[in-house]
């Protein structure tokens, strides 16, 4: 998929793509933070049929029921050859336990034998997360392991 991005002198950037049918759905990233989805008329790529004004937590939920979905249906893939290997989204729940606390401290790998592969954030994936990477409530791992282990995984973040 081809991602054009066009500077908008003095407004900021559009950043879009074309669909199968034509039509163009990019965002624009205002200078002064605004946020836009937009849809352009399928004759006129120039011309705007709708445009959403998103707030960066709205921009990040999207992105997040987007692109988080997307790497765990990428990455199911890429292990469907791999018996007992699954890919999963565990969500970061605002003042869980893990809110605010680093990936380390799960201690997700030497417990449970899961590895975290992503962390899908505001709009932004963080792949191959540290020890250090601090959580925020809102956050959606992508986890691979075992059904068994990526069950132990959920425990941890919903109790400790």
């Amino acid at each position: 998929m081809n991602v054009e991005v066009t500077p908008l002198p003095g407004i900021g950037v559009r950043k879009d793509f074309a669909t199968r049918t034509g039509r163009r759905i990019g965002v624009v990233t205002q200078r002064d933070g605004h946020i836009e989805l937009i849809v352009s008329k399928s004759d006129d790529p120039d011309a705007c049929a709708a445009s959403i004004p998103l707030t960066a937590d709205e921009a990040g939920a999207l992105a997040n029921l987007l692109g988080a979905p997307q790497l765990v249906a990428q990455l199911t893939e890429e292990h469907r050859d791999l018996p007992g290997i699954s890919t999963r989204q565990l969500p970061i729940k605002p003042s869980g336990p893990f809110d605010g606390r680093t990936l380390g401290d799960t201690a997700m790998r030497t417990r449970t034998g899961v590895s975290v592969v992503a962390v899908a954030r505001a709009g932004q994936v963080h792949p191959s997360p540290t020890p250090d990477f601090t959580f925020t409530g809102g956050d959606l791992l992508v986890a691979v392991g075992t059904s068994e282990g990526l069950e132990a995984a959920v425990k941890i973040l919903k109790y400790g």
